[in-house]
């Protein structure tokens, strides 16, 4: 059974003024080629669909035609979960669509899919809340889904009875998946969960999130959630959210995220993105292979000490967005800013780094390195006026829940 798991389309998100609904076009007519060149029997597509709870309508055009390509004519299933970033009532809303393309939407952790047959060749052959479990064509193993799309605190009490947060609200939400996995998965299907959170090894490092992606690191208030959380009867988690390709370690197998399709913020500066291609076989581990997409501009971060260099650079680097950090004795005058602006149709962004160019850099004062991410410029920040402390766990937190909140 061949499985492709992609996320975070985002469709509609611009980069300040630059609109990229043609390369979100462009990116998703590559990821059908790619699920037809491998014929595959099912995509999973892990949230954040759209940029906003509100998207305009060629973004919305652009999600349903696409999907309905994907079902290539009724022939494959597609499972699709909300993300933070989109309106779940909207996302469910076109169920009577998705029945009859062969199309699954959940838009709620406890979402059921009300059972009926599929418009395809594809079966429906079990459902409850956050579970679907469906036969492909060609296939005598079913395929068992667990889905969790993303819920906000409110959300996420009403499902999980929850008055306090933290442990307790983990706690139930690895119930409610250890239950569904011991009901409904055994070794003689293929057994999935996909979800839309912010997942980690307990006790590793934190996975790196864009600074551009509002933080859900507060999922109702359970910090995070953890990989040995995962029921062992998963043999392939497909997650959402963060927007570089990485695999999650601590889990009983493999725990996936597949990157967003195109790069949608400078922390992702000349980011190699991908799908992931999995092949599944009831009872046995799955292998993994992310595959690269190759559509969409770059974005790119050059330097730069004097603006003939930068000038030339740009006319040489027409397809890509970049930002440029001029580093100057002096600030740039009107017309070396004209000068650039006009060598690049796409330049975002002149950054400029004051200081004397030719200062030794052992003498050099300090400057920011605006490569380094929100939080980490921040801890710096606070070292520098502390006498090196770091910011403690709560000071952190309200500063990633400030960040979450300037975002919206």
């Amino acid at each position: 059974m061949k499985i492709i798991h992609t996320a975070d389309w985002h469709l509609g998100k611009r980069l300040q003024d630059f609109q990229r609904l043609q390369e979100q076009q462009t990116v998703l007519d590559e990821i059908i080629e790619l699920v037809e060149r491998e014929q595959a029997d099912l995509v999973l597509v892990a949230g954040d669909l759209f940029d906003s709870f509100n998207p305009n309508p060629k973004a919305e055009d652009l999600l349903y035609s696409t999907l309905k390509k994907l079902t290539a004519g009724g022939k494959r299933p597609v499972v699709v979960i909300a993300g933070n970033h989109d309106n779940p009532y909207r996302i469910e809303a076109q169920d009577h669509f998705g029945r009859e393309c062969g199309i699954v939407f959940a838009g709620f952790p406890k979402t059921e899919v009300h059972s009926y047959e599929l418009s395809c060749q594809a079966k429906l052959l079990r459902s409850a809340p956050g579970f679907v479990e469906l036969k492909l064509p060609g296939h005598e193993a079913p395929v068992r889904i667990i889905l969790t799309p993303y819920a906000n605190e409110s959300r996420m009490r009403s499902y999980f009875g929850q008055t306090s947060f933290g442990d307790e609200l983990r706690q139930q939400l690895q119930q409610h998946w250890a239950g569904l996995a011991d009901t409904y998965m055994d070794d003689q299907g293929v057994n999935l969960l996909t979800a839309h959170l912010f997942v980690m090894k307990r006790g590793g490092e934190q996975p790196e999130e864009s600074d551009d992606e509002r933080s859900i690191l507060q999922v109702g208030g359970a910090s995070v959630v953890y990989t040995d959380m995962i029921p062992p009867q998963v043999q392939y988690t497909a997650l959402g959210h963060l927007h570089r390709y990485q695999e999650i370690g601590g889990g009983p197998s493999p725990v996936i995220y597949s990157s967003s399709p195109l790069a949608y913020s400078f922390a992702e500066a000349d980011q190699q993105k991908y799908v992931v291609l999995i092949d599944a076989e009831a009872g046995q581990p799955v292998t993994v292979t992310p595959l690269p997409l190759t559509s969409g501009k770059r974005l790119l971060r050059p330097r730069f000490t004097h603006v003939v260099d930068a000038v030339e650079w740009l006319q040489q680097n027409p397809d890509c967005y970049p930002e440029i950090t001029m580093q100057t004795a002096t600030y740039l005058t009107s017309e070396e800013r004209r000068q650039l602006q006009q060598a690049h149709t796409s330049l975002v962004t002149i950054i400029p780094d004051v200081r004397d160019v030719e200062m030794p850099e052992q003498e050099s004062v300090p400057t920011i390195d605006l490569t380094k991410s929100m939080n980490t410029l921040f801890t710096d920040y606070f070292k520098s006026k502390n006498k090196g402390q770091e910011p403690n766990e709560r000071l952190q937190q309200l500063f990633k829940e400030i960040l979450a909140t300037e975002s919206e």
